[in-house]
């Protein structure tokens, strides 16, 4: 039985082959890429659930070929990593990474976030076609049908965890949901490991759908500890 089809894009062959042989016997389906060229043709031509990407890889580096992944799709991607600084981490969720980890890294810790990251992608791939209720928060529509959110009529692309979060927020409008909250509910796992991760996906989400982002009036901060939704206009 197979859950899923990782795209494995890291130069380094013997750690390539080792996640390779760790996701095989968890029954995902593999394939294997060492450098963005080759990376880039598998995500033109097969059907891909999830990217496991390292940043300094030849002929694309990770983080243009990221780029072009979002230009195309959410399938959700995880950065390994050797650059372990903030500004290296924000970079990466601020273009469009689900997850990043930094090397080296526990075999079983990247299992955990394959399988979370799987989990919510392949769920919100079935929510489509389920019959959920449009989401509405003035001039704001959210279809689970389509996945489509709707700005005064007008589709904004959103990636699956700015998706997620702004169904949370909408689905539950009185609701405060601290840092912590939003991470187990979108993330699962300790939200202490991924200080930032909240932060940067909301400032991207607010650039999205507020007119102003640096004074936001959809996505409201709570007592410096959360977020909300504002009242509507």
């Amino acid at each position: 039985m197979s859950y899923g089809v990782v795209l494995i894009v890291e130069d380094d062959k013997e750690l390539n082959d080792l996640i390779a042989r760790s996701l095989l016997k968890e029954g995902y389906k593999v394939i294997q890429a060492y450098d963005g060229l080759s990376a880039e043709t598998y995500i033109n031509n097969s059907k891909i659930d999830l990217t496991i990407l390292d940043l300094m890889i030849p002929s694309i580096n990770g983080l243009e070929l990221l780029r072009r992944i979002r230009l195309q799709g959410r399938i959700p991607v995880i950065i390994i990593s050797a650059k372990v600084e903030d500004s290296d981490i924000v970079l990466g969720l601020g273009l469009g990474a689900d997850d990043y980890m930094t090397k080296p890294f526990r075999m079983t810790e990247l299992k955990a976030r394959v399988q979370a990251q799987l989990r919510r992608y392949l769920y919100f791939q079935d929510v489509r076609t389920s019959g959920g209720r449009t989401l509405s928060h003035g001039h704001l529509e959210l279809n689970p049908d389509s996945f489509e959110c709707l700005l005064n009529g007008v589709r904004v692309d959103l990636t699956a965890k700015e998706f997620e979060i702004l169904k949370l927020l909408m689905t539950y409008p009185k609701k405060v949901f601290t840092k912590a909250q939003l991470f187990e509910q979108v993330w699962g796992g300790n939200y202490m490991t991924d200080e930032n991760t909240v932060m940067v996906h909301i400032r991207r989400l607010r650039k999205k759908i507020e007119k102003d982002p640096s004074n936001p009036v959809i996505i409201q901060t709570a007592w410096g500890i959360g977020y909300r939704l504002g009242e509507q206009p």
